[in-house]
């Protein structure tokens, strides 16, 4: 077979890509009935290893494929710091692939596979349910170890490291209302990121307990876009907290309301629901649920490295700690 590669023997032999490598530099490492196998579809494919697929486990490289939308996000640079102090220290290669929603999903991931990379580490959050399940069934099929890292999918059997947003937005909507607040407000994006769905859930769980009207104001991300979306907002909505799922909107909604002449915090609270840089630049400081990004960059690329191993792993779906962090813009 003409332009035979690893993911194909891998795919016929119906195991990993490190068994196929294992095969061809450690034999004496693999049972003799897998090792048979493996050699026997490596005859029948014809395949001939080149420099590059000549052993995940020997070769010096190992290369990490890192899956997202959007870098500009101060979140997101966060997240990939921590995946690439891990990856430094174990000598990695990164490969950034930036797959937005409006693209062929398809051939975005045959784009990726071609690149022969040894695991990936998803963190594309804007995909649509199905752009998804296009994704990671590519992945599936290639034999190539994922650890989503801080993006929800329903596959209980796809690794991954988060926080239980759902749980933290409850929480902190329960403090606002421990606070005296009531007509509290969810500011979150126009656009469905699958960790503002779950914060989403967990405001509208806490204002339903306390028998309130959820109330959801969706915009963008871009804070040019938003401060004019804020404009007009005092002119029809009462509020007196405003929870927001990114710190920049927490802050833009801040700028204009004290433009229009509301005091912060005592006319209404504001809390940002991650903790980036800004939060401190802010005037004033904003309050925040503390969202360990960095730490889940670090975490999900050590796990990628235990499935790449081919490690025991206790726990495939782990979910990090968060705290509040109490600034000025709230009062008890």
């Amino acid at each position: 077979m003409a332009n035979t590669t690893i993911y194909d023997v891998a795919g016929a032999a119906k195991v990993s890509l490190a068994t196929v490598s294992r095969v061809m530099n450690n034999p004496e490492k693999v049972n003799p009935e897998t090792r048979e196998k493996v050699l026997r579809v490596i005859k029948e494919l014809g395949y001939r290893p080149n420099a590059i697929a000549r052993g995940l486990a020997s070769r010096k490289t190992t290369t990490i494929g890192i899956i997202m939308a959007d870098i500009s996000r101060s979140a997101v640079a966060q997240l990939l710091g921590g995946i690439q102090d891990i990856a430094k220290k174990y000598e990695y290669s990164v490969k950034i692939f930036s797959i937005r929603n409006d693209e062929d999903i398809t051939e975005a991931m045959r784009a990726v596979i071609a690149e022969q990379v040894d695991g990936i580490l998803f963190l594309n959050d804007e995909l649509e349910k199905e752009q998804m399940k296009i994704a990671i069934d590519a992945i599936k099929d290639a034999m190539i170890p994922v650890v989503l890292s801080n993006v929800f999918y329903e596959d209980e059997d796809i690794p991954s490291v988060a926080i239980d947003y759902e749980n933290a937005c409850y929480q902190i909507t329960k403090k606002m209302l421990a606070y005296g607040r009531k007509d509290i407000y969810l500011f979150t994006t126009a656009r469905n990121y699958s960790v503002n769905i779950k914060k989403e859930i967990g405001y509208k769980e806490a204002m339903e307990e306390a028998g309130l009207e959820p109330k959801v104001f969706r915009t963008s991300g871009d804070v040019s876009i938003n401060s004019l979306h804020f404009q007009g907002f005092f002119q029809n909505n009462s509020i007196d907290a405003a929870i927001a799922v990114r710190d920049s909107i927490a802050i833009s909604f801040m700028n204009v309301a004290q433009d229009n002449g509301k005091k912060i915090p005592e006319d209404i609270s504001v809390v940002g629901l991650q903790n980036t840089k800004y939060a401190i630049l802010s005037r004033p400081n904003l309050t925040c649920v503390d969202m360990p990004v960095y730490d889940i960059g670090a975490v999900s690329m050590r796990l990628l490295t235990k499935f790449m191993k081919q490690e025991e792993v206790a726990n495939h779906k782990i979910l990090l700690p968060y705290r509040f962090i109490k600034r000025k813009t709230t009062v008890s």
